[in-house]
């Protein structure tokens, strides 16, 4: 059984939606819902599944739109950041889906789940330092608005990327930095992910241990396959050992 052995990784850095906050169905709701709009006539629905997971799920938003369109042969034009919300353009498509993202977590929250909650305490507790990261510019407010936030000592994320002119997903970049800011060598750091990019990014950037969790059962086989070492259903299912905890003075 694989566990998070403090006596070998020094830090922990999380990927946000999916694996700290129950957001990935909010994303993957909208994204159907844009391009199922934009699709009519063109090509059979985006399927929250198949699609989502394996063309739009842990990349940066407007790599999501190239990736999918370009998967089912359809070409828009780039557009640009003052397009209209919906235009046939990347930029028009990505900032459709980023709206009704943005409303919906303003109309109902955001969750953080329970067993990555008690998963931080642990780490914590045990002296491990932590960070959190997104290819999302809203994720300080996601995580914030989950109580979470406090749990962590570095955010990275889509403002950040694009300051730093970082890459998104599958490249390390965004790991990589995290890992920077802790003080920690990516070797002696662990990644956890619920992405097929973001397992990826995690093997290439050298991490010591790479944590897929699939929490619909449908892509154990592929994170493995991509450099995860472990995978999970949930992160109930990885212990902790080693630093002995300090008891507070």
């Amino acid at each position: 059984m694989t566990v998070i052995d403090l006596g070998v990784v020094g830090a922990v850095v999380f990927d946000t939606d999916g694996v700290v906050t129950d957001t990935a169905r909010v994303h993957a709701a909208a994204w159907k819902h844009v391009f199922d709009g934009f699709l009519r006539g063109r090509s059979a629905p985006f399927d929250v599944r198949a699609d989502y997971l394996r063309h739009v799920d842990g990349r940066p938003r407007l790599d999501g739109v190239r990736t999918f369109l370009a998967a089912r042969g359809i070409t828009v034009p780039e557009g640009g950041p003052d397009d209209e919300p919906g235009a046939p353009s990347v930029h028009g498509l990505g900032r459709a889906k980023d709206a009704l993202f943005v409303e919906e977590i303003r109309r109902h929250g955001v969750a953080a789940f329970p067993s990555t909650v008690a998963l931080l305490h642990e780490l914590r507790r045990r002296g491990c330092r932590t960070a959190v990261v997104s290819a999302s510019r809203h994720c300080r407010a996601v995580v914030a608005s989950a109580g979470v936030l406090h749990l962590f000592d570095v955010l990275v994320d889509g403002v950040d990327a694009a300051r730093l002119g970082l890459p998104g997903k599958p490249d390390p970049a965004l790991f990589l930095e995290a890992a920077r800011r802790l003080g920690v060598p990516a070797g002696d750091a662990a990644v956890v992910e619920d992405a097929l990019p973001g397992v990826e990014a995690g093997r290439r950037g050298g991490f010591g241990l790479v944590v897929g969790v699939d929490r619909s059962g449908a892509q154990a086989a592929e994170m493995l396959a991509r450099g995860a070492d472990v995978v999970v259903a949930d992160l109930a299912e990885l212990p902790v050992t080693g630093r002995v905890p300090v008891s507070p003075p």
